[in-house]
């Protein structure tokens, strides 16, 4: 090791310095990373190999997003088609805008609600003005940063500038000189360019104002989106704000659509213009709200209203937040990789408090649950570690959406009804519930909560489960019988004996989901097989274990499914044939950081004594499938599933969801530290770390020795340091299992 490179293992990153690290154009192209090697070459990515991010300016769980628009999949980003599987494959050789929306998901893959909402294009009179509307130009100098995006519009002569506020955006657009340039505003905008991706209007109304706002309600997926629309700049007489409709300048100042159909519907706005000379700019502040116009109005005035304060505010909110994460050493590429992670690990749920369109009262209100399935093991840990306060509101606003809606969903976007799946997923949020009640996570009901759990499991596929103890697909029956755990757990903690020692009668039942193998029975499974399924971390790893034959028969069973010693896997290329993709199944292979279903597997190794084989697979999945490029993610981020799987992991530390465990890992940097609410500060240091040391052969925990390969939140909370002492040679340190416990222990 250099004495540089010593030097620069000193340096801590945080705050400013680490947000400045950022790069949100991370996971917008499909992934370019080396050719997989080592164990990682035996694993198979049988979902889309891109990170399907967007490069959009964001707050922290910002309500409103802002990017360009190309029509591109998923989130209206991008160059790139409709791809479920394989390479994505290219509609366009270089991206091409047609302006730029707000509102946008973060990773996900076929979510069917796509946003975009309110296109603001800029024109000019030379270049056809308002009958250019829906032209697509090519882009140049594309930047992004925490809360900010830029890019040029060559064929327009255009600088464009993006920002967001906590219920808006501000543009900033720098002209050419021109006769009369154009701000056109498309209120009926939304989708993207693929098949059934176009959302339109149910219906809508639009009008000026005499302060020279324009405002809107547009009625989308069922959920009235307010709109006012201001713009600074344009200047004299000749400046002039106009509706229009198809393309066409209206001579009314207000107009009303009912029950817009595809038949009857014509893109309708406002256009704002005026002359403008080489290098002037033009801002335009647009604010929203999903509650009233008034509340819309109010929050146009209520942030900076120039585009550089509301910039430097963004920044500034970013900043803050990575005041709660500091580390030292590592590479540039590695610390790029992790500041990036982290800022796409809290870029969803979105918040919209006091803003709910579906019950008329005040209170928390979050969407873009995008979804649970995608976010309860990794992300939502995340966010109630680093944002207990968000974290409680957070769940605050799952409960009452159960009051208000009937269950607790699985997905929950900006549409009117929340989500279940037939096929996969249920019991999410009892997990999330648990995590934050052993986080003591302030301002929860927790009477309020069990009320609700046990409630929800009368319903749906709760009432088989209910009867029988086994429900199909099979894995609803791992999430009912975890529910219940978690439910037990929070029940016996409140003094409520009896529910709890109900709900353990059902956690028990996850054994009726294995077969005499090991492995869980036959069935449907999705977006995986039995083997990317059958090895979650259970609350009886030891029962778990010992159906498989006991600790050797395990690490067998597990070694396969890592592919250790196997040969290597060929990755599915573009438009992979169903066979292709079969075979890959066939395997049942870890999907390696590919999708969710598996991404705690590896550390089912430590409930079976083999910490070593943990940091093997940990640590191969760090340096392979993670990097500080476009294509930096091997697959789709999903609302910062992937991202946060890796910030946990580069820390040293992996959450059981719905456990009281962090499971000691692998970790990245010399030092991670938490920074956590009450001033305390929690620090996993890695001693003689290095790219070919990822084992540990020892730990201390506040300067004792430690031999257990986990701590618990009472660990984390009070402070202090995790010190693991790295090698290039395994060495059997973990002499404690992790906790396995069938049932709650009642008093």
């Amino acid at each position: 090791m250099s004495n540089g490179h010593r030097e620069a293992e000193r340096v801590s990153w945080s705050g400013s310095a680490l947000a400045a690290e950022i790069d949100p154009f991370i996971g917008t192209e499909p992934v370019d990373l080396p050719a997989l090697t080592g164990p990682a070459a035996g694993w198979f990515w049988p979902k889309p190999q891109i990170g399907n991010t967007h490069p959009g300016a964001c707050l922290p769980l910002g309500m409103v997003s802002v990017m360009p628009y190309t029509g591109g999949y998923p989130t209206g980003y991008g160059r790139y088609g409709k791809t479920l599987q394989g390479r994505p494959q290219p509609v366009c050789e270089q991206v091409r805008i047609s302006g730029f929306t707000h509102f946008q998901q973060s990773g996900v893959g076929a979510i069917r609600k796509y946003y975009n909402y309110c296109r603001v294009t800029p024109l000019l009179i030379e270049k056809g003005g308002l009958a250019a509307l829906g032209t697509t130009w090519k882009i140049a100098a594309e930047q992004a940063a925490a809360g900010f995006y830029a890019c040029q519009i060559p064929g327009l002569g255009v600088q464009a500038e993006l920002t967001v506020t906590r219920r808006g955006a501000v543009h900033r657009y720098s002209f050419p000189a021109s006769e009369q340039a154009l701000l056109a505003v498309d209120f009926s905008h939304g989708g993207i360019a693929i098949e059934d991706g176009r959302t339109l209007p149910l219906r809508a109304e639009m009008c000026l104002r005499e302060d020279g706002t324009a405002e809107a309600c547009v009625t989308m997926e069922g959920v009235p989106i307010r709109m006012v629309v201001a713009v600074r700049g344009f200047l004299g007489p000749e400046a002039k704000t106009t509706l229009w409709e198809s393309g066409q300048l209206l001579e009314c100042r207000e107009r009303a659509y009912e029950a817009i159909r595809d038949s009857t519907f014509r893109p309708f706005g406002v256009v704002f213009g005026g002359p403008t000379s080489a290098g002037q700019q033009v801002e335009l502040e647009v604010s929203f709200s999903l509650r009233s116009r008034e509340r819309a109005r109010r929050h146009l005035h209520a942030g900076p209203q120039a585009f550089a304060a509301a910039r430097r505010d963004a920044g500034a909110a970013w900043e803050r937040l990575f005041d709660r994460l500091v580390i030292e050493g590592g590479t540039a590429a590695q610390r790029r990789t992790f500041a990036t992670a982290c800022y796409h690990s809290l870029l969803k749920p979105a918040e919209a408090c006091d803003e709910s369109p579906f019950w008329p009262w005040n209170g928390p209100f979050y969407f873009d649950f995008a979804t649970l399935w995608d976010m309860y093991k990794t992300q939502i840990p995340l966010l109630l570690t680093l944002c207990p306060e968000e974290g409680g509101s957070i769940v605050n606003a799952l409960l009452t959406v159960f009051e208000m809606e009937g269950n607790f969903p699985i997905g929950y976007r900006l549409a009117r009804g929340y989500d279940r799946f037939a096929h996969q997923a249920s019991g999410l949020v009892h997990v999330v519930l648990a995590d934050a009640y052993h986080r003591r996570v302030p301002g929860i009901d927790w009477e309020r909560a069990v009320a609700l759990m046990v409630k929800d499991f009368a319903r749906a596929y709760g009432e088989a489960f209910l009867q029988d103890g086994l429900v199909h697909p099979i894995t609803h029956t791992l999430d009912l019988a975890y529910a219940a755990f978690c439910t037990a757990m929070i029940a016996h903690g409140i003094g409520d004996a009896a529910t709890a020692a109900r709900m353990n009668e059902l956690a028990a039942c996850w054994r009726n989901a294995y077969a005499a193998d090991g492995l869980l029975r036959d069935s449907t499974f999705y977006e995986g097989t039995a083997w990317n399924y059958s090895f979650r971390l259970l609350h009886d790893m030891a029962g778990r274990i010992a159906l498989s034959g006991g600790d050797t028969a395990f690490v067998q069973q597990l070694d396969q499914f890592f592919g250790i010693g196997a040969e290597p896997v060929r990755q599915p290329g573009s438009t992979p044939t169903r066979e292709e993709m079969a075979a890959g199944a066939a395997l049942g292979r870890f999907e390696g950081f590919n999708n969710e279903p598996d991404l705690e597997s590896p550390f089912a190794y430590v409930y079976a004594g083999r910490h070593d084989r943990t940091c093997e697979i940990v640590r191969a999945g760090l340096n392979q499938c993670f990097g500080d490029s476009p294509g930096g993610l091997v697959g789709n981020d999903d609302s910062g599933g992937m991202s946060s799987c890796f910030v946990w992991n580069a820390i040293g530390l992996f959450p059981v969801a719905g456990q009281d465990v962090f499971l000691v890992g692998s970790p990245l940097f010399a030092t991670a530290s938490l920074q956590l609410e009450g001033g305390n500060s929690f620090t996993v240091e890695a001693v003689n770390n290095g790219p070919d040391r990822p084992y540990v052969v020892a730990a201390s925990l506040n300067g004792e020795a430690f031999t257990q390969p986990f701590v618990r939140w009472a660990d984390i909370a009070a402070g202090g340091k995790l010190s693991l002492e790295m090698s290039d040679q395994p060495a059997h340190w973990a002499l404690t299992r992790p906790p396995s416990e069938s049932v709650v222990r009642i008093a």
